[in-house]
């Protein structure tokens, strides 16, 4: 991450689109394309059953396989990743964090092999990666749903990861705190800030603690600390916001662990502007939204981002192509090279309305900070669900405003009419399509794999792993030994399932405040109320996550809202199979059941719960879907049984459950 002197003409910063899909043949195609056209890093995306620790021959993985990311199972996948790119030249990002540490070792495993067929030093090599792995457990706690293991154990992962890379990669960023999914969960500026600074304190006093890193190294553990954040179009407060994150920052490392070098205490942080933001209905209006979001990380040179990757126009509808990813590329190249942007000093010193916002946003962390470290800190405040329920509280407020109109968004609820979209013409092909071959592809490659591999090196490997996770050795070293014996992403996460458990993190829905004084909501709880008489029983609405999709943030605010107008909400969290989202409807008598898929994999898990409940004879029981759905998959999906598909451009939630009540009157034959 380079930063000039003050009288330098600032560097761009690093340049990046966060890619990967269907295999690791077709996503190194795709870098080796992006890299010519100017891309400076590359931003990897793993598929979910990689992200989860899963193969992709398991039962959670259907559907999901090379759907939202690569797969990547083993050393093999990851030599063909990167074939051809040089390792020690390139500056990586890595979207992985439950199983970060294993997708690190096969990429150091890789480098080693790299340096070993060129005849170079190794140690001179791994000390030459550059890059990032995100590695932030707690906020998958809090709002994106890959973790694996408790948090105990998650944070220990994390822990003996940094203090390896300190001592053997130490220009690797080990771990990327990413308040980048808090927003999305419906963190405000101040909980953002917030809640990314416990995070880092929870990390840094285990690292501080475990005696792994001398006092005197301390400072090179913070100085390879970076953040991942995001950016929303109000972007005023989004860059006061980051001026108030790089003050903190400064600050507590100072304070709390003695940093005296500046330098070291710099905020380093890349961003993905806000994916959220993105809408469905008129979705070119993305493109002004993206660039607008992208000035409030790159105005101000005191807090400007050092590494960008923007989405693409359309990934509101699904997959964007390189086509999309490249205009996006675009809009980074001619801000960084047409403007005058990085000529000058920081344009906002001195503004006192630019400080006093700043000042805001930093009492208001600060007391947040402090109310969290009261609670015992960040991994406390995940397992009391204290965090969880205020981000879905700020996200409900958030919802509330769209659907009263106090907040805006151009071509949803104000501007509506419009004409026809070139780019989303007949036969454009405006998104991304994974053919469904890629995951029988997949199985049967892994399997290959477990046949050519010396089993008798695997288990050895996985045994010794098992053996220290027992312990408080470090696991890093065990774990590069399973990456080089051939060890599966599924056989290292399920090793240490067997030492550490799984975990299911609170949900916050039942803690989360209730709308209260809405005539819409009172008007359909009134119907609610009726319905339940003329039934003689309360309505019962199950809310499911069906395969690996952990963006619980849309099925959480259904819940809460299904709760406000009167339901009795079954909703039991995120990465469920289709049985047992069958047998909870069918235990809890529900009226209807709701399901929430953002993954692309709503073709193949969709439909399984329709048969399912057939099955248990619990077929009259109306099955309804949400997601990112294009109209044709829409058209499929109702002609397998399922009543109502519900995209993003239907965004008001009363009237959906308003329509929910006439759907189960409907078929308890109600008038």
């Amino acid at each position: 991450m380079p930063y000039p002197t003050d009288r330098e003409r600032d560097r761009p910063w690093v340049m990046r689109t966060y890619a990967g899909h269907s295999s690791a043949a077709a996503s190194n195609e795709l870098y080796r394309r992006n890299l010519a056209k100017g891309q400076t890093g590359l931003s990897v995306a793993f598929d979910l059953p990689t992200q989860t620790g899963y193969d992709p021959d398991h039962q959670l993985s259907r559907g999901e396989v090379g759907k939202v990311g690569v797969p990547v199972s083993h050393i093999g996948d990851m030599r063909r990743l990167f074939d051809g790119i040089p390792l020690a030249e390139a500056n990586t990002s890595m979207t992985i964090n439950a199983p970060a540490m294993w997708l690190l070792a096969l990429y150091v495993s890789v480098a080693r092999e790299q340096a070993e067929a060129e005849g170079r030093d190794v140690d001179e090599v791994l000390a030459k990666l550059t890059g990032t792995t995100q590695n932030d457990i707690i906020k998958e706690y809090l709002s994106r749903g890959t973790y694996i293991f408790p948090p105990g154990p998650s944070l220990r992962l994390i822990t003996d990861m940094i203090a390896w890379t300190v001592h053997h990669v130490p220009k690797w960023n080990p771990i990327n705190i990413c308040s980048y999914h808090l927003q999305e969960a419906g963190a405000t500026p101040t909980q953002e800030v917030a809640y990314a600074l416990c995070t880092a304190i929870a990390v840094l006093d285990a690292v501080r603690d475990s005696g792994q890193v001398d006092a005197a190294d301390m400072a090179k553990v913070v100085a390879r600390i970076s953040f991942f954040v995001n950016a929303g179009v109000r972007f005023v407060e989004e860059m006061s916001k980051m001026r108030a994150f790089t003050a903190l920052w400064d600050e507590i490392t100072r304070d709390r662990y003695g940093v005296t070098d500046p330098k070291a205490r710099r905020l380093r942080y890349g961003v993905q502007v806000n994916s959220l933001g993105l809408t469905e209905a008129q979705p070119e209006n993305n493109v002004q939204r993206i660039v607008l979001e992208m000035l409030a990380v790159s105005l101000s040179r005191g807090a400007r981002a050092r590494a960008i990757q923007l989405p693409a126009w359309n990934e509101a509808l699904g997959l964007p192509r390189p086509w999309d990813q490249q205009w996006a590329l675009r809009m980074q190249q001619v801000l960084a090279f047409e403007t005058d942007l990085l000529e000058y000093e920081d344009i906002f010193d001195g503004s006192h309305v630019i400080q006093a916002k700043v000042d805001e946003i930093m009492t208001g962390a600060r007391e947040e900070i402090a109310r969290v470290q009261d609670l015992g800190g960040a991994v406390a405040a995940v397992e009391s669900g204290y965090m969880k329920s205020q981000l879905v509280g700020s996200l409900a407020e958030y919802r509330r405003g769209m659907e009263n109109g106090e907040r805006v968004l151009v071509g949803v609820n104000k501007f509506e009419t419009t004409e026809p979209s070139p780019l989303q013409a007949e036969g454009a092909k405006a998104i991304e399509t994974i053919d469904p071959a890629v995951e029988k592809a997949a199985v049967t490659a892994i399997e290959e794999w477990r046949t050519q591999r010396d089993d008798d090196a695997v288990e050895r490997s996985l045994t010794v792993l098992k053996e220290r996770a027992r312990t408080t050795e470090n696991l890093f070293e065990a774990t590069v030994d399973c990456a080089r014996a051939g060890v599966t992403t599924g056989e290292w996460s399920g090793a240490l399932r067997e030492v550490f458990g799984e975990y299911r993190a609170p949900t916050g829905v039942s803690a989360a405040a209730a709308s209260g004084g809405d005539p819409g909501i009172e008007r359909v709880r009134s119907r609610v109320r009726e319905t339940e008489a003329e039934l003689g029983e309360r309505l019962r609405i199950l809310v499911g996550k069906p395969g690996l999709d952990g963006h619980s943030n849309g099925a959480e605010q259904v819940a809460v809202r299904a709760r406000d107008v009167g339901f009795e909400v079954v909703y039991q969290g995120i990465r469920l199979t289709p049985e047992q989202i069958v047998a909870a409807a069918v235990q809890e008598g529900v009226h209807v059941v709701g399901l929430s898929v953002l993954s692309g994999s709503h073709l193949e898990v969709v439909p399984n719960v329709v048969d399912g409940l057939r099955a248990a004879g619990a077929g009259d029981v109306p099955v309804i879907v949400g997601g990112i759905i294009p109209p044709d998959d829409a058209a499929l999906l109702t002609e397998r049984g399922i009543a109502r598909v519900f995209t993003p451009k239907d965004y008001e939630l009363t009237e959906i459950m308003d329509g929910i009540v006439s759907l189960v009157r409907e078929r308890n034959g109600l008038s």
